[in-house]
């Protein structure tokens, strides 16, 4: 728990140039607050099984910095978020190592899967401005997402640079390209809300 809070005390310096030393980091950048809450609701979750106080502490953590992390959230290490206010994690989401997301960036679902409902980053992933990810899909490593895009149902692969809404790729392995996603192929994780109903005899 002391190496992953010092590496993401560390990474702010990395990657925030208004950062200026260790100890300001520590007393005023509620991103990083919002993210170490996150690790002890975390915890408190997956480890003790106590998942009314840690949803009680992710409401804190909402309430003092305006992001939002699901405790069972997986997310990985040195994990940054810039300015942070509208951040939206959800429950089922999987953030790789070396991660970035900006402001009112939203890891959502789409309301018709049960299970694994929410997108999947690969390591060293940056997620722009207001971009809007929806539904398990995939997004793989090296990869950027711009600012203001919107990806629904559709994965997106590593070494890449996806922008617009929707999305496309505009860059691939470092050449330019103009290429549409390809759509989510759903893993057993992921049950359609219809293919719930009928395996439990309800109605979606």
């Amino acid at each position: 728990m002391l190496t992953r809070f010092l590496e993401d005390l560390n990474v702010v310096g990395r990657h925030d140039p208004a950062a200026k030393n260790r100890f300001e980091t520590l007393l005023c950048h509620s991103p990083l607050h919002a993210i170490l809450l996150y690790r002890v609701a975390h915890a408190l979750h997956t480890k003790l099984g106590l998942s009314l106080p840690a949803r009680l502490i992710s409401m804190l953590a909402r309430f003092l910095t305006g992001v939002e992390i699901h405790p069972a959230a997986k997310v990985g290490r040195r994990f940054f978020i810039d300015h942070g206010t509208g951040v939206v994690i959800g429950e089922t989401t999987e953030i790789g190592d070396d991660c970035v997301l900006f402001h009112n960036v939203t890891l959502g679902g789409t309301g018709h899967h049960r299970g694994k409902r929410h997108p999947t980053l690969g390591d060293d992933v940056l997620i722009g401005t207001s971009a809007t990810l929806l539904g398990p899909i995939t997004v793989g490593s090296h990869t950027k997402v711009g600012a203001n895009s919107f990806i629904r149902m559709h994965d997106v692969p590593p070494n890449c640079t996806a922008v617009g809404a929707p999305a496309a790729i505009v860059k691939r392995d470092g050449r330019r390209v103009d290429e549409p996603l390809s759509p989510t192929r759903l893993s057993d994780r992921s049950i359609p809300v219809a293919a719930a109903g009928e395996a439990t005899g309800e109605k979606a």
